[in-house]
């Protein structure tokens, strides 16, 4: 389609084979991808509804809908009517269609962060909207924004939205009659600096949910990219207006799915141990990354350092670090204004993530 860009990580082929060239194998950091286990209560769960012969309901199960609701409660503070809860299968889904389930089109205006996921502008394309990359809203002008998408803690930055700026965006948008939906994939992976915080929480939005979807995603919390596990949750009248939309267009989570994710929300436990694996993996890699030359900005939450050497830009430091066997992904995947920084992502194993270390050694001499 030559209204779609290239998909970026087809750029990163020949570097992903000289990474793979090194003596004992790439450490690939490129792609935020689980590799530790999907935990077995979750696996349980998957196992026990697999005699699902029915189809399954598009708005998901009472169940569902209550640990998902009750979730947010214990553990963001956010109150919520579990009807306004929708499953999605997997939150890219969800980002890349939603533009066009809100009836946007041609003449509309969608805004999203500068640094950003790619598939928040590849939605807006899809639908014919204007994309709109900016992070101030002020400067837009008379611009028929519809929809604002939020990302905190963001992918690729790891930066932290708080409650007053927050707070300001949703305001500026009920102004306009605009849609805000943050994208909070990352809620789980705060490390330091400012807590984050829900665009549902009641020092955000002032105890009304009107105009604002929050999507959350269950593939870092718990492992389960392999499963497409997510959800959105909100507005109650968006909630009807997607949920009629998704039945019309058979976007239903499949029913062994929904039981697995339903005890993935019901369960605090294996998500605390896998946010501890991740955060002595952060600890090994930062260290190494700034011995070795590289400043790390914002990351204060999230799966990824956003990583700057002062002698080379984005593709400079891919290439030095692929003949070093290690893989990052170029900062401006996700906006010009990231031509000078790497994302390395922490999803890799312990030993993976200790062979990287051992060979930013040598780039430390």
């Amino acid at each position: 389609m030559d209204r779609l860009p290239v998909f970026p990580w087809d750029r990163l082929a020949p570097h992903k084979q000289r990474a793979a060239a090194h003596p004992d194998g790439a450490v690939d950091l490129s792609v935020g991808t689980p590799v530790d286990p999907v935990p077995p209560l979750v696996r349980r769960a998957l196992a026990e509804a697999a005699d699902s012969p029915g189809y399954p309901a598009t708005h998901g199960t009472p169940e569902l809908r209550a640990a998902a609701a009750g979730w947010l409660a214990r553990r963001h503070g956010v109150d919520l009517d579990p009807a306004a809860v929708l499953p999605a299968l997997g939150s890219k889904e969800f980002v890349a269609w939603l533009p066009t389930m809100l009836g946007l089109g041609p003449g509309d205006t969608v805004v999203f962060p500068e640094l950003a996921y790619p598939t928040y502008d590849i939605g807006i394309r899809m639908c014919g909207a204007e994309p709109v990359a900016s992070d101030g809203l002020t400067a837009l002008g008379p611009a028929p924004v519809r929809l604002v998408w939020l990302n905190s803690p963001a992918n690729p930055t790891g930066r932290v939205l708080g409650a007053d700026h927050l707070r300001k965006v949703v305001d500026w948008a009920r102004e306009r009659g605009a849609v805000v939906v943050s994208d909070e994939c990352y809620i789980d992976l705060g490390w330091e600096g400012t807590a984050p915080v829900s665009v549902l929480h009641p020092d955000v939005c002032g105890g009304s949910h009107a105009n604002l979807l929050a999507l959350h995603s269950l593939s870092k919390r718990s492992n389960l990219a392999g499963y497409r596990a997510a959800f959105a949750a909100g507005d109650p009248a968006l909630i009807d207006e997607l949920l009629g939309l998704r039945k019309h267009a058979g976007m239903i989570m499949p029913a062994p799915v929904q039981a697995a994710m339903r005890a993935a929300l019901d369960d605090d436990d294996h998500a605390r141990e896998q946010k501890e694996r991740y955060a002595a993996r952060r600890r090994v890699l930062r260290a190494a990354l700034e011995r070795a030359g590289w400043a790390i900005t914002h990351s204060e939450a999230g799966l990824y350092l956003w990583a700057a050497h002062p002698d080379h830009d984005a593709w400079g430091s891919v290439e030095l670090l692929a003949e070093h066997g290690i893989l990052v992904a170029p900062g401006d995947f996700y906006g010009p204004s990231g031509a000078r920084h790497v994302r390395v992502a922490l999803t890799a194993t312990d030993e993976r993530v200790a062979a990287a270390a051992k060979r930013l050694e040598a780039l430390a001499a």
